[in-house]
């Protein structure tokens, strides 16, 4: 029987437990429960244990929940999180309570990026510094990276709506050829209304400078952004974004291949980060409340004009 990773809760008979542990560990008894196998989440639910019941049970209980659910969140997304499900608590109380129970994040892997930027294609000066965004499709950002499967690598690429952070295209191939970034535009030109005045910002790839992608854009009317030569800061947020997925999903798992990789990460994409992932820069809310509360704002905004 499998070991689920969750807390000691009021609900099971510590009578009962004290008499399977005649003989055996609190963690193996723990373990034929099905509960987290810690002395501490033990002992923290005896409530004739000296000190009598810890204050914070429920709310450890909660932490615990989340982490499990998120395990790259530090105090402040936990913290974010707790408040929407309603709990009163401020990033101290949370870090001391993560910091006793050992939930604090695992140091994050190195971060690789892969650009070729030498080529002789034409390349485009950065738009995308000056702009001052107040909506969705005014900046798409585009980046690939690559994961590795058991024996080899397979490369994904992506397009996120500057404001909302949201993924708004992506693509799986085991090339990084120009049809891979391709691939990403059309699903992102499928799901989005193009306006007059949309960027597309990428590095200068030798993929995002192809005469086939290139042509795409113009052909939808999409202004073209690229970063300045050797700085990386130009395309950071979407750099970032490639964290996210490395630490958050590839990282915790071991594709058996093309296929499997593909199924994983549209999860990811699809139902977890655009719909459920709390996000920094947008007052941790997930990017599609994020996008919902700016359209709703935009139409209560002109209902006002016209008012």
């Amino acid at each position: 029987m499998g070991l689920k990773c969750r807390l000691f809760t009021k609900e099971f008979n510590l009578a009962a437990v004290r008499r399977l542990e005649q003989g055996v560990s609190i963690a193996e008894v723990a373990r034929g429960l099905e509960v987290n196998p810690s002395r501490a989440s033990f002992y923290r639910f005896d409530e004739n244990a000296e000190g009598g019941p810890d204050p914070d049970l429920d709310l450890r209980d909660a932490i615990q929940r989340i982490a499990l659910e998120w395990p790259s969140y530090g105090r402040r997304r936990i913290t974010a999180e707790l408040r929407r499900q309603k709990w009163t608590v401020n990033p101290k109380r949370v870090y001391r309570l993560m910091r006793e129970d050992n939930l604090l994040c695992v140091r994050k892997r190195k971060f690789i990026v892969t650009t070729d930027s030498n080529h002789g294609r034409r390349v485009y000066p950065n738009l995308a510094g000056t702009m001052v965004l107040t909506g969705m499709d005014q900046l798409w950002r585009a980046d690939i990276t690559y994961v590795r499967l058991r024996e080899e690598f397979i490369f994904v690429a992506v397009i996120l709506d500057a404001c909302s952070r949201r993924v708004i295209g992506w693509a799986l191939d085991r090339t990084m050829e120009d049809s891979l970034t391709l691939s990403a535009l059309r699903m992102a030109l499928s799901r989005r209304v193009v306006g007059p005045d949309l960027v597309r910002h990428s590095d200068r790839g030798s993929q995002y400078a192809s005469w086939d992608y290139t042509d795409l854009l113009q052909e939808n009317g999409i202004a073209i952004s690229m970063s300045r030569k050797g700085n990386p800061w130009d395309n950071a947020a979407c750099e970032s974004f490639m964290k996210t997925l490395k630490y958050e999903e590839v990282h915790r798992d071991e594709y058996r291949n093309l296929a499997e990789a593909r199924s994983m990460i549209r999860e990811f994409l699809e139902k977890i980060y655009n719909q459920k992932r709390l996000h920094s820069a947008l007052g941790y809310v997930p990017p599609a409340e994020f996008e919902a509360q700016l359209i709703r704002q935009q139409k209560e905004a002109a209902e006002r004009q016209l008012s």
